[in-house]
């Protein structure tokens, strides 16, 4: 990527990721109260981690060293995954294991070089063993479907966008609100332009899109 595109992220990143976790937070609590049958996959625990998903994201975000926009697709990737998947519900027992999952799977999707399995394992807090488990998980529940159309990305942009600025708002954050979040992140046209949009019907169902 661009280092000149990278470089004016640095400092409203740091909210984005506020916000995702928020969002992610929200879905996987609002699942553990769901009295419906779960599946359950390699994705959850036996026990809920420690780490707060919020810690576990900047955690993430400080040793993986990708790109950012590497972020945002591995959100749609774990959209994607709830919509193929309706009955692996991510609850607090497997949130932590598919975000990062969802984030090693972009990466290498998205960057030219990216750090292996066994670094994302470390960072995550698990095996390399179960790290490779996952990976091959995650891409089979969503049907190795990688490819992002560019009118997708950019939804999902302005949505964590809107949720960053709500969030500032709430908690009186200093984030300029003139930051162009969406043209910082429209740097790599990857994709494939026949693939459906599904902001709009996710956030109707306020899976990871809750409102």
């Amino acid at each position: 990527m661009n280092q000149d595109l990278q470089e004016p992220m640095a400092e409203i990143m740091p909210h984005i990721i506020t916000a995702m976790s928020y969002l992610l937070q929200r879905v996987s609590e609002t699942n553990d109260h769901l009295s419906q049958k779960q599946s359950i996959s390699g994705f959850h625990g036996i026990t809920k981690p420690s780490i707060s998903i919020r810690s576990y994201l900047e955690r993430i975000f400080k040793y993986a060293n990708c790109s950012h926009s590497c972020y945002i697709v591995a959100y749609i990737y774990l959209d994607r995954f709830i919509k193929k998947q309706p009955f692996l519900l991510i609850n607090s027992f497997s949130i932590h294991r598919f975000i990062i999952t969802s984030v090693l799977l972009s990466a290498k999707f998205m960057d030219d070089l990216c750090y292996n399995n066994g670094y994302y394992a470390q960072v995550g807090g698990i095996s390399k063993e179960e790290m490779n488990m996952l990976e091959l998980d995650f891409l089979f529940g969503i049907g190795f479907q990688l490819n992002v159309t560019v009118s997708t990305f950019n939804n999902y942009c302005s949505f964590l966008h809107r949720e960053m600025v709500r969030l500032t708002n709430m908690n009186s954050l200093s984030v300029e609100p003139s930051l162009s979040f969406r043209s910082s992140f429209e740097t790599k046209p990857v994709m494939n332009t026949l693939e459906e949009d599904s902001l709009i019907t996710h956030h109707n169902k306020k899976q990871l899109a809750a409102a």
